[in-house]
């Protein structure tokens, strides 16, 4: 029994590894400063093309 749990054991981890490496990756974090500083290039560049 002991060897058979095991045996199990391991092919459940990686049946968990490989759906994992199939499933949707979340995207990567953004801080908050770079949230603001993204924010403030894309009013810049909508100023400039509104300008031309």
């Amino acid at each position: 029994m002991n060897r058979r749990k095991k045996i199990n054991q391991l092919l459940k981890a990686h049946a968990k590894k490989a759906s994992a490496k199939l499933a949707p990756k979340k995207p990567r974090y953004i801080c908050k400063a770079e949230r603001a500083r993204l924010a403030a290039e894309a009013d810049e560049q909508a100023v400039v093309l509104s300008e031309q």
